[in-house]
């Protein structure tokens, strides 16, 4: 028997099972980058779908709008306190950075659980969804669609950005030798020698990737603040004695009831004190939007219901057909600081509110009337404010300011005009609905967040020059400013320094008994530093008060005082 000679077992054709290779895991500092690049990018295709596509909000936007319905009682005084007029731009500010913060987190947690941070990105993307159906100007498939692109990119980026992130590779162990057919059990370790390129294209990529964001997120939401100024354009004509302009756009008929123009007897020749009309581009705004309503004129209505006779509803063609008249009138926020800024007087055209009110019949027993924004904002203000005959007050529904239709940002393209009361009971923009209801059956939007149900303007005045802690030559020195108590009227200011006696101060000619008046004192100035206080009258003889009280809930209380340093 011949002996064969041994075979050789053959190779296997199939692989044995390749162990996983752990890939290193990205710096923390990248992957925060990471995150906050995925988070900008979801950002900004918000706002971009955002000033492209009606019935999209704005998620920042809307975001900030639920923290304001839901801020506790007393925020809101804070925060004006704090930015005034910014405020708005402050809040956005501050999401934002919150947002990016929570990006940043993601990136991290996506270096060890990725399926976790895909989650959150959805999570985070969902909570301005959620926000944005809070919108009354919201279509809900929009916002869905809008929301699943919004995690789309934002889980995109992510996705792409941690893979650059990561520090170049090298195999080790047995993989090294590249033996085929063998199970791999080496390991991916980082290279040195590629650190530096490697960090480079992620530097780049984030860059760019950044830079996108940023400029889409700028161009929607100059979109968006765009479009309510156009429409608004698009929609009023010039003034004229028809309901229609030349292009489609409403007209706006002549005033039956004008207001005469102020005198030269009603401005005081003082340089720096406050003009007794103030200029719609200068003229205080607060309101609870981050963007002004886009509002279809054409489409547009006013609708007077509840406890009325008959149901009444208006379009603005219809509206500006009724009676208009002309009324220089004064409002203020009640959120105004002792000496503050938030209070403006103008020339509002419109048709009386009580004339509006008589089409519709208020039946007995309505005893509060609550006005309605676009966006869902609500006053409520007492009906015998505007229906006493013993007091009658030329209430308006205005769609003029200034002689200029009423701008986006201030209500177009109608507001309510109520003289006397602040404008958190009263003054409503971008009017769409009136509700007649009584006191006890409707808390208007601030009643539940601590302010007073009813609020009429205190008697206040304030000093404009000179300046707050301006130094200043001894001598004659003029102390001026403006007085108001709308819709009673100034009788009085009195001006005292360091404690002395009051002394009276001379008023310019008031336009009406709803607007400020200007007021002036001169005085001998001596050197050393002094405090000068103001205090004014009104036509009933009411004292502002010395005491002092914060805003909330009805208006801020006390005298107006600077310090001076004379030389």
């Amino acid at each position: 028997m011949t002996d064969r000679p041994a075979i050789a077992s053959p190779e296997p054709l199939l692989p044995a099972r390749v162990a996983p290779v752990a890939l290193p895991v990205p710096p923390r500092a990248r992957a925060a980058i990471a995150g906050v690049i995925a988070a900008g990018a979801a950002l900004a295709v918000g706002e971009l779908l955002a000033g492209l596509i009606r019935g999209i909000p704005s998620p920042l936007a809307a975001v900030g709008t639920a923290v304001i319905d839901f801020a506790p009682p007393g925020s809101k005084e804070v925060v004006v306190g704090l930015f005034g007029t910014n405020d708005k731009a402050a809040l956005m500010i501050l999401v934002t950075a919150i947002v990016l913060g929570v990006g940043a987190g993601i990136g991290v947690v996506a270096r060890r659980r990725p399926t976790l941070a895909g989650g959150l990105v959805v999570a985070l993307v969902a909570v301005g969804g959620l926000a944005s159906l809070r919108d009354p100007t919201a279509i809900g498939p929009l916002v869905v669609v809008g929301s699943a692109l919004e995690a789309g990119v934002g889980l995109q980026v992510l996705v792409m950005l941690l893979a650059v992130a990561r520090p170049a590779t090298r195999m080790t162990g047995a993989s090294a030798a590249g033996t085929p057919g063998r199970a791999t059990t080496g390991a991916a370790t980082s290279d040195p020698a590629a650190t530096n390129p490697m960090r480079r294209a992620f530097l780049v990529q984030a860059g760019v990737i950044g830079a996108l964001a940023v400029a889409g997120g700028f161009l929607g939401r100059t979109l968006l603040s765009g479009r309510a100024a156009a429409a608004a354009s698009a929609g009023v004509g010039g003034t004229g004695s028809t309901g229609s302009g030349s292009s489609g756009a409403v007209s706006i008929p002549q005033a039956v009831d004008p207001a005469p123009s102020p005198g030269p007897d009603a401005s005081l020749s003082v340089p720096g004190i406050t003009p007794v009309v103030i200029p719609n581009d200068q003229f205080y705004k607060i309101d609870t939007t981050f963007f002004p309503p886009t509002v279809d004129i054409g489409s547009w209505s006013l609708r007077v219901f509840g406890m009325v006779d008959k149901e009444v509803r208006l379009t603005f063609a219809e509206l500006v057909q009724l009676p208009l008249i002309e009324r220089y009138v004064t409002i203020a926020c009640v959120s105004n600081e002792v000496g503050g800024n938030l209070v403006g007087n103008a020339k509002w055209t419109g048709v009386r509110l009580a004339d509006v009110l008589d089409m519709a019949g208020v039946q007995a027993g309505a005893t509060q009337i609550v006005p309605r924004s676009i966006d869902g904002w609500t006053a409520g203000f007492p009906t015998a404010w505007v229906t006493d005959p013993a007091h009658p007050r030329d209430a308006m529904i205005a769609v003029k300011m200034n002689d200029q239709p009423l701008p986006v940002e201030h209500g177009f393209p109608a507001r309510l005009i109520v003289p006397g009361l602040y404008g958190y009971v009263s003054a409503t923009k971008w009017l769409t609905e009136i509700e007649l209801t009584t006191l006890e059956a409707v808390d208007a939007y601030w009643v539940p967040r601590g302010w007073a149900k009813e609020a009429p303007i205190l008697t206040q005045s304030r000093i404009d020059v000179p300046q707050k802690g301006l130094r200043i030559p001894a001598g004659p020195v003029a102390v001026a400013g403006v007085a108001w108590a709308p819709d009673r009227g100034i009788s009085k200011v009195e001006v005292r320094v360091g404690g002395g006696d009051w002394q009276v101060a001379t008023l310019a000619t008031e336009l009406s008994a709803t607007t400020w008046v200007q007021w002036k004192w001169t005085w001998q100035a001596t050197p050393g530093t002094h405090v000068i206080e103001v205090r004014a009258t009104d036509s009933t003889g009411d004292v502002q008060t010395d005491k002092v009280t914060p805003p909330d809930p009805d208006g801020a209380r006390g005298h107006h005082q600077i310090q001076v340093e004379v030389q």
